[in-house]
């Protein structure tokens, strides 16, 4: 009964309102410094730039996340959770090497693939499986294929790399927050968890979509209302977020040039392929597009292990992902999943630079 009542929505614990007061305060933050930058820095030629930037990383993301939140919409207003548990292999390890190569099945950019994380986790998909898919969808799909054999004046041994690391790191970060989180209650926000258990406080939904959705038209216009519905709530709950690290996405990117990087790279090769990594965290881009921005690295000294460095750690990781995970994830998770995603990424890639020159 106690583990019950900590689980419905009813019962708000510290968590859920620190994070809505961070939430807020972060907005407050985010608009006074916006209009102070309108207000008292409008004509200098660093904050127009800023705002370019600013704009062109917002409209490049927001088509993708709205198509992820009316992915995400659908799933929990069609799909009920037996269905889904029907179709995912029943051993968890299992499930995890399925979910990191969903991508392959289901393409999606990083900006949309949180909200249909976030909708997955909570028809209770394992949190490996989910992490998996979260880091390898972005990545192992037929669109950043051909983008990125494009973008390589189609260097096949390059697509099949890039696409072998994301799905392995996938794997291997699915696998550890797998075995760190063995109660995933611990790594998820408790509007996750509430959602995932609603059945507990006697709001057995699917149950009666179970009984009463003989497929009519009102059935479906009712299922399809409500997906549209927490599509909303997704867009709005995850977007504020994104919006936010956008900004901070635009103002590193104006104010860090990216010949600095270029610079200290030179005769380094580990440390190029760090502060490549630390490139793709800062710039936010989609990853059908990253590829040619690597590949625009190849006439200079940066190796190809960077490059990749930078492929592969962009869709996982950026300062954009990271505000939209507050909503899926707790604090501690996040620094998890971030910490052995950088690690993972390093490794290989400095591997790499040795191997493969």
């Amino acid at each position: 009964m106690e583990l019950n009542a900590e689980l419905c929505p009813g019962h708000h614990d510290a968590h859920a309102s620190r994070g809505k007061q961070i939430a807020h305060l972060m907005q407050g933050a985010f608009v006074a410094f916006a209009l102070g930058l309108m207000v008292f820095l409008r004509d200098r030629s660093l904050v127009r730039t800023l705002s370019i930037t600013f704009i062109a990383i917002v409209l490049e993301a927001l088509p993708f996340m709205l198509l992820g939140t009316l992915i995400g919409g659908m799933i929990e207003a069609f799909v009920p959770r037996e269905r889904l548990a029907a179709l995912l292999p029943k051993r968890r390890m299992v499930t995890v090497l399925v979910g990191a190569g969903l991508g392959a099945i289901f393409p999606t950019c990083e900006c949309a693939i949180v909200p249909v994380v976030r909708s997955l986790l909570r028809k209770g998909v394992p949190l490996g499986a989910a992490v998996a898919y979260l880091l390898g969808g972005p990545i192992v799909n037929p669109l950043v294929a051909a983008s990125t054999a494009v973008a390589y004046s189609f260097s096949w041994p390059v697509v099949i790399v890039r696409l072998t690391c994301g799905y392995a790191i996938a794997v291997g970060v699915g696998f550890w927050m797998d075995f760190r989180f063995r109660n995933q209650h611990d790594a998820l926000v408790p509007e996750v968890v509430n959602h995932n258990h609603a059945d507990c406080c006697c709001h057995d939904h699917e149950h009666h979509d179970h009984h009463d959705g003989a497929w009519g038209f009102n059935a479906f216009r009712a299922k399809l209302a409500s997906a549209i519905h927490h599509a909303a709530d997704e867009f709005f709950d995850i977007g504020r977020y994104m919006i936010i690290g956008a900004f901070l996405a635009a103002l590193l990117q104006t104010l860090v040039a990216r010949q600095t990087f270029v610079a200290a790279i030179a005769g380094a090769p580990a440390l190029s392929v760090l502060l490549m990594m630390v490139l793709a965290v800062s710039l936010n881009l989609c990853s059908e597009a990253d590829a040619f921005v690597a590949a625009s690295f190849r006439a200079t000294v940066v190796p190809l292990s960077a490059q990749m460095a930078f492929m592969v750690l962009g869709p996982m990781l950026d300062i954009k992902l990271l505000l939209m995970y507050l909503p899926v994830f707790r604090r501690r998770a996040i620094i998890m999943l971030s910490g052995m995603t950088v690690i993972l990424v390093f490794v290989i890639m400095a591997i790499m630079g040795v191997i493969w020159k």
